[in-house]
C-alpha cells in the first residue's frame, strides 16, 4: 500500500536523499522546503514525477496536509547556516516540531524528527550514549542549534505522554556525501573544496579533536529503518559511525584521494566547538539491526567525484 509521506527540508542535503528513497520505494512524497539552505538542483530529477510534489513553506507556520508519515528534517544544521540567523533557527526547531506535532496528532501519523550528536555538547563522556544528557552552553553561539533540537526533542516526547503521538527521534551525527553544499561550512565540504582548488586546507585548532562522519547511504538506511521499527520503540537512537578520526587524519585522506598539493594551516577553535563526538551504536544494531557499511575512504571517493562534477 502506497504511504503518503511528508518530508520536511526535503530539498536539502539529507531531506533530497531520503525523497529519492522514498519515492523509489513506490511512496507518495510531499517535499515541504523553504529554500533557506535547500536547493532545488537536488531534487531536480524528481520533479515531475507524479507521486512527488514540492510546497516552499516555512515549518514555523502551520500547514494543513493529509498524511501517514511525518519526516521532520527541517533546520540549518551547518553552523555558518544556523548562526546566520540565530533566533530562525531555535524557531525552526522549536515552533517547527510544535506544528509538525501537531499536524501528526490531527493526522494520527507517524512522526519521526532528526535530532542530532549537537544535544550532546563538548561531551564529558566518549563514546557518547543516548542517556548521556549532554554538556551544551546554553548561552553560547551555537546554542540556537543544540537547545533548539533539545527542546524539540522535549516536545516529542510531552506529545507522546500526553497525546499518544507516535514517534522516533534519531539522533544524527556528522554525515556526508553528494548534495552536500560545497560552501555550507561543513569540515568535509570544506577540505573537498580546498583541495580541488589547490588551496590550503584549514583546521581550527590543532588538528588532534575528532569526529565520527557517516556516508549519507549509510545514514537514510537507519532513518527509514528507524521509523519503521516496532510499535512504543521511540528512541532516542544514535546513528552514525562509529569510526573516529582527528581533523589532520581527515585532512590528510582527502589530501591523498584527490591528489591535491594543498597545505593544511591551522586557526583558532571557535567557541564551543566540541573536541570529540563518536557515537555509541549498540542500540541502533539491537533494535533496528542497524550499523553502517560504507568506508570512509570508499564514502570519501564518492563525495569527492560529486564535488567535481559540481565545482
Amino acid at each position: 500500500m502506497r504511504k503518503r509521506i511528508l518530508v520536511t527540508g526535503g530539498a536539502g542535503f539529507l531531506g533530497s536523499h531520503l525523497c529519492t528513497r522514498l519515492v523509489n520505494e513506490g511512496n507518495d512524497v510531499i517535499c515541504l522546503d523553504n529554500f533557506f539552505t535547500g536547493n532545488k538542483e537536488n531534487i531536480e530529477h524528481l520533479i515531475g514525477n507524479p507521486f512527488f510534489e514540492v510546497i516552499r513553506h516555512d515549518v514555523t507556520l502551520p500547514i494543513y496536509l493529509e498524511v501517514d508519515e511525518i519526516y521532520n528534517l527541517a533546520c540549518p544544521a551547518s553552523p555558518p547556516h544556523y548562526q546566520f540567523d540565530p533566533v530562525a533557527t531555535t524557531k525552526t526547531s522549536v515552533m517547527g516540531a510544535i506544528n509538525m506535532l501537531g499536524l501528526a496528532k490531527r493526522c494520527k501519523a507517524k512522526i519521526l524528527q532528526a535530532s542530532t550528536s549537537e544535544v550532546y555538547g563538548d561531551p564529558e563522556i566518549h563514546p557518547q550514549t543516548e542517556e548521556y544528557r549532554g554538556s551544551v552552553n546554553p548561552t553560547g553561539i551555537r546554542a540556537c542549534y543544540d537547545e533548539g533540537k533539545r527542546c524539540a526533542e522535549t516536545l516529542f516526547f510531552d506529545y507522546y505522554r500526553q497525546h499518544g503521538v507516535d514517534i522516533k527521534v534519531m539522533r544524527i551525527f556528522n554525515t556526508y556525501g553528494p548534495n552536500m553544499d560545497p560552501y555550507d561550512g561543513r569540515v568535509v565540504s570544506n577540505f573537498i573544496v580546498q583541495a580541488l582548488k589547490s588551496e590550503n586546507l584549514t583546521i581550527y585548532g590543532d588538528g588532534t579533536q575528532s569526529r565520527s562522519f557517516c556516508y549519507v547511504d549509510d545514514l537514510i538506511e537507519g532513518m527509514i529503518g528507524l521509523m519503521n521499527s516496532r510499535d512504543g520503540f521511540t528512541g532516542p537512537v544514535n546513528i552514525g559511525n562509529p569510526g573516529e578520526f582527528t581533523m589532520l587524519e581527515l585532512a590528510q585522506k582527502i589530501i591523498d584521494i584527490t591528489g591535491s598539493s594543498s597545505k593544511i594551516t591551522f586557526h583558532p577553535l571557535p567557541q564551543d566547538d566540541p573536541m570529540q563526538r563518536q557515537p555509541d551504536i549498540t542500540l541502533a544494531k539491537n533494535e533496528l539491526g542497524w550499523e553502517p557499511t560504507i568506508s570512509l575512504e570508499a564514502g570519501l571517493e564518492k563525495t569527492i567525484g560529486y564535488f567535481k562534477s559540481t565545482l
